[in-house]
């Protein structure tokens, strides 16, 4: 939108990626991929550039984070619906926008209905399956204690593994942290990448974090 202010810090484009940016950005080769396939294509629908191009300006962080980031969103024992479920929940506390509008696309791609994805910003509460349920609470609680409660924990342990378990736990802080530097650095959305409509927009930057409910 027109209204945004300008990033803290201003993403590189990618003719502007050197060899250690690239080797860094590589560590993640999905979603490098991903960028650079839309980039060639003349950037259309390039989304997540300016977070890599952001991360390209400092490498040695850039390959750490994206070798963590490559476990979480794709090689952990979870699957992409639990990871969706999960990260969008993320975003919406975190209010990162960035983040939001990323992973509506990716949630709907793992087989979230567009009632799934309104009902994220509603909490654990909101008629979700109990399995749904226990992965917003789990969310919640470790956003808001840095701690899963332990009915929400014996939950998870009937029906996840102790490596899932473990799994969720870092895809949430990885999201997290991801949230934190979206949001400090001012990164905004790539041009033509649509912004969540303007009464979603209005919530998402009002809401209380952690409130479980609108």
């Amino acid at each position: 939108m027109q209204d945004d202010p300008a990033p803290r810090i201003t993403p590189l484009l990618p003719p502007e990626w050197d060899a250690a940016a690239m080797d860094a950005l590589g560590a993640f080769p999905k979603s490098l991929e991903f960028v650079m396939s839309r980039w060639n294509d003349g950037g259309i629908d390039a989304r997540g550039m300016h977070a890599l191009g952001t991360l390209a300006r400092h490498p040695p962080l850039a390959k750490a984070f994206m070798t963590f980031n490559a476990h979480v969103s794709g090689a952990s024992t979870l699957d992409a619906r639990v990871r969706e479920i999960v990260i969008l929940r993320l975003s919406w506390l975190r209010r990162s926008e960035y983040e939001l509008v990323q992973h509506l696309i990716l949630g709907r791609r793992a087989g979230l209905s567009e009632t799934e994805l309104d009902r994220v910003r509603l909490g654990p509460d909101a008629g979700w399956a109990p399995a749904d349920s226990d992965l917003i609470r789990a969310t919640d609680e470790l956003c808001a204690d840095a701690r899963i409660g332990d009915s929400t924990w014996a939950n998870l342990a009937e029906r996840f593994s102790t490596c899932q378990i473990m799994d969720l736990v870092f895809l949430i802080g990885a999201y997290e942290v991801l949230a934190m530097a979206l949001n400090s650095f001012g990164t905004r959305l790539e041009p033509g990448v649509q912004h969540l409509d303007s009464a979603a927009r209005a919530h998402l930057h009002t809401v209380r974090p952690y409130n479980a409910g609108v």
